[in-house]
């Protein structure tokens, strides 16, 4: 196993990282660097100039538009980008459901749905967790009714991320109530301007709108919209969160994170403190660890060996390192970074700090990274899945 790079692979690092810093605004990295607040506009703006470019669906083979990258250069393509302060690609439409379309959807539905997605004109929302179906999410109770060329969907979806700008949702809809509960689960794209849909915000504990509530009240959704076979979504779901968790473990904003860590402990005078110094250390060795077990697994992509399915694994490592880093970084700025100001949250603000400029959202990110834990299949569920399919057990 040879986890250096070639130099074709160096050469290719050269050429993204020349595209991004020629590319990427430098509004938008000045916000992601500074952890300020990102529009809708910003990952509107990003996306489209990926699309343009033809790599906004980074991931996908070239017979579906894609630009037809292995496994190392996406991870390069995707760690240039989070070295450069790219904002992260909203996953929901390129990385999650353009996937589900190529596998199993029908070539009229690719034709008609993966063009909007690769340009990042069309805006996607997910439809998974309901209430009282997050971890367990074989019980949800969202209906769908098929009558004549049409289902008829009622139910309601919970912790819809940005879902207030979401112009179509893939949803994970009951169409029968057979066998076990697995069995009874459809896939079907709804389009969210359609009569009866009605999003409602979740407003956080700083403010913020990031999730939301979504609402479907006898809404009529095509049958054509249905992705692959009545009753076989639980199967489709299954080969989406492996995308979603993949994609939450996120090393290369890790690897960025980690010298921001830096940068504010030598900004608060910690970095001649032994103690955090070996705090900050201990993060590094873990990102490092982590990013090997990606290389591995990319090794095995290369070489046409069989990996172990660490999706799970993945997520678990990484969803608690980002909130290690972030727990580091309002630690390092201590009292300062308890005092919040929305406001000082947008970019040129010019209102007075409490303390340095880069305290204003190290409380909000260390109480928003609580989620990482528990979105994408919580670490305790992902643990006990690790043990029986790793393990064996």
């Amino acid at each position: 196993m040879d986890l250096n790079f070639t130099a074709e692979q160096t050469a290719f690092r050269h050429e993204v990282r020349d595209w991004v810093r020629a590319n990427l605004p430098a509004d938008i990295s000045h916000k992601v660097h500074n952890a300020l607040h990102l529009t809708r506009d910003d990952h509107q703006r990003w996306a489209r100039i990926l699309g343009a470019k033809g790599w906004l669906g980074w991931g996908w083979p070239k017979e579906h538009g894609g630009p037809g990258w292995n496994a190392v250069q996406r991870h390069l393509f995707e760690e240039e980008c989070a070295l450069a302060g790219a904002p992260r690609v909203v996953p929901f439409g390129p990385i999650m459901v353009a996937p589900v379309i190529m596998a199993f959807g029908t070539p009229a539905q690719q034709k008609r749905f993966l063009p909007g997605i690769a340009s990042g004109e069309v805006w996607w929302s997910q439809g998974y967790s309901e209430p009282g179906s997050g971890s367990d999410l074989a019980s949800l109770k969202c209906r769908a009714e098929r009558r004549g060329d049409y289902y008829i969907v009622s139910g309601q979806k919970t912790w819809t991320t940005m879902g207030q700008y979401g112009e179509w949702i893939f949803c994970l809809v009951r169409t029968s109530n057979e066998g076990k509960p697995q069995t009874g689960i459809s896939f079907l794209l709804i389009d969210m301007k359609s009569k009866g849909v009605t999003v409602r915000p979740i407003i956080m504990l700083d403010g913020e709108h990031e999730v939301n509530e979504v609402f479907f009240d006898n809404v009529e959704v095509p049958a054509e919209n249905l992705i692959g076979e009545e009753n076989k979504g639980w199967t489709y779901a299954k080969f989406l969160l492996a995308h979603e968790r993949t994609n939450i473990a996120d090393i290369n904003r890790a690897k960025r994170e980690l010298e921001r860590v830096k940068r504010i402990a030598k900004a608060e005078g910690l970095w001649s403190d032994l103690r955090f110094r070996d705090q900050i250390a201990l993060l590094e060795v873990d990102i490092v660890a982590l990013e090997m077990m990606v290389l591995r697994v990319l090794s095995a992509e290369t070489s046409g060996k069989q990996s172990l399915d660490v999706a799970g694994l993945l997520k678990i490592r990484g969803s608690e390192i980002q909130q290690r880093y972030s727990e580091l970084m309002m630690l390092a700025a201590g009292p300062y970074a308890l005092p919040f100001i929305r406001e000082a949250m947008e970019a040129g603000w010019q209102g007075d700090h409490v303390g340095a400029a880069h305290c204003a959202p190290l409380a909000s990110t260390y109480f928003n990274y609580r989620k990482t834990t528990i979105y994408g299949g919580s670490n305790e569920v992902q643990r006990n899945i690790v043990a029986q399919t790793v393990l064996g057990s």
